[in-house]
């Protein structure tokens, strides 16, 4: 997937792309032509930097209903022909799932969509996941024989269908065409189901990784083979240290943090740290000048998990350092520092986004810190991040640290918040809007009857001004 182009956060475009609330506010207020074909812009060419922690689905769906949209843009998207070669759910994946929530607001055009894509689209599985949810039984049961038809009868044919039917994030449909009396569709899905669960066994009963018994070295060789095989296994390794090593094995497992070959050293590092050994921090801070690039970011990313005074007090003194190991030590103070580093974390805070600007990663973790220590004089730098990240997951976590640290927040970014595509941002909005604000009352009234809105969502509601929404 390439990266997506992302207007400016001044333009309608570029809000819908972000999914902020003032999105949805503008796009109600802009002439109706203009907001749909922004909507349809996004919906179509997916704007998320990264779409399994990013919500953008429900915000647009809920779009669609209030500005009464059709769907030929999504059925031609579908059904063009570059749905036969570009076959990445990355393509298809965002309209399929509005096409999934407008189903079940009652939008027919929709379930009708996604019953003839699931029946001949490339995404199938995608678009049969979002029926699983929405469709009667009757629906699902005649797309079995076009789904089935996808696997020619066959070793190879049955072996995908296998795959499948073991894959499948909502299993409804296969449950049903399971209980169909034609050999055709139920005899063949539960050979399939049997298949998918002997497979499954059968690499339970062959496992590849460490036997009882182990030496530390075994572990060490475990690691290095995985690393030249392109398996990270740093982590399971550490672990794996854990249970094999004793007193006697320090002085090995220091010396192949110190100079072993990649994988024994990075296991070694993890080890080391997990079990704060007095000596981990130097070797760390050695690793992370080293010529292997593995070396040094397993390095930095073994003192990330380290807990324990010791390590706050080195991040102080490196949280200045301009390379990977300074930008750790700052997400270490963030996460863990006292109310004395807060200085530390706000000095990190706007140096990233000067150097790195606002979608920087590196500023998930100071955010929170911000929040977490009350910086109230960071709130200027987090209203920036507010509006321009590109992130929706990003943004939640600066809307939670303004709640914290900006006194005008409940007045200002939370009204809109409670329009955000992120449910965990509506949520906090909802925990602190103003309700003086007419538009306040009568969202929260739509989000507390609305049967798609998270659960949290409603519980805030219901929690600050009762059952009743009296507001």
């Amino acid at each position: 997937m390439f990266d997506p182009v992302i207007a400016p956060s001044g333009t309608l475009l570029g809000l819908l792309q972000r999914g902020r609330g003032d999105g949805t506010l503008h796009a109600l207020a802009a002439p109706r032509a203009e907001a749909l074909a922004a909507l349809n812009h996004c919906v179509l060419h997916d704007p998320r930097q990264d779409w399994r922690v990013e919500n953008r689905s429900l915000y647009y769906a809920r779009l669609y209903l209030d500005l009464h949209g059709g769907l030929d843009e999504i059925e031609a998207h579908l059904f063009g022909a570059e749905d036969h070669f570009d076959t990445e759910d990355s393509r298809t994946g965002l309209a399929l799932a509005v096409l999934g929530h407008l189903a079940a607001y009652g939008r027919r055009d929709a379930l009708l969509l996604l019953r003839r894509y699931a029946a001949t689209g490339s995404n199938w599985a995608w678009a049969l996941d979002e029926l699983a949810l929405r469709d009667d039984d009757a629906g699902l049961r005649a797309l079995a024989l076009p789904v089935l038809g996808r696997f020619p009868a066959g070793p190879e044919g049955d072996a995908e269908l296998a795959s499948a039917v073991r894959d499948a994030f909502e299993p409804r449909p296969w449950r049903l065409w399971a209980e169909d009396q034609r050999d055709a569709v139920g005899a063949r899905v539960r050979a399939a189901q049997e298949q998918g669960s002997f497979d499954r066994w059968t690499r339970q009963m062959r496992p590849t990784g460490p036997r009882p018994g182990w030496s530390v070295q075994a572990v060490f060789d475990w690691a290095q083979q995985g690393l030249e095989r392109g398996s990270v296994l740093h982590g399971p390794a550490a672990r794996c240290l854990t249970a094999v090593a004793g007193p006697d094995d320090r002085p090995a497992i220091v010396e192949a943090a110190r100079s072993g070959p990649d994988g024994a050293r990075c296991a070694a590092l993890h080890y080391l740290a997990e079990a704060r050994d007095p000596a981990v921090l130097d070797l760390i801070e050695a690793a992370t000048t080293d010529p292997s690039r593995i070396v040094a970011e397993a390095a930095v990313s073994a003192f990330e998990r380290m807990c324990g005074e010791a390590a706050v007090d080195r991040a102080r003194g490196w949280v200045h350092r301009p390379d990977a190991l300074g930008a750790s030590a700052a997400a270490v103070l963030a996460d863990r520092g006292a109310a004395h580093d807060a200085p530390l974390v706000l000095g990190a805070l706007r140096q990233t986004v000067r150097s790195d600007g606002p979608d920087a990663t590196a500023l998930y973790a100071l955010v929170d810190g911000a929040g977490r220590l009350g910086i109230a004089c960071a709130a200027p730098v987090l209203r920036h991040v507010y509006r321009e990240t590109s992130s929706s997951e990003l943004r939640g976590r600066t809307a939670r640290a303004l709640a914290a640290t900006d006194p005008t927040y409940a007045t200002g970014f939370a009204v809109e918040c409670l329009w955000d595509c992120e449910e965990t941002t509506r949520e906090i909005a909802a925990q602190h809007a103003e309700t003086g604000d007419v538009r306040v009352a009568e969202r929260l009234r739509r989000l507390a009857a609305d049967p798609a809105e998270e659960a949290e969502v409603q519980d805030a509601i219901h929690n600050r001004i009762g059952p009743d929404l009296q507001v």
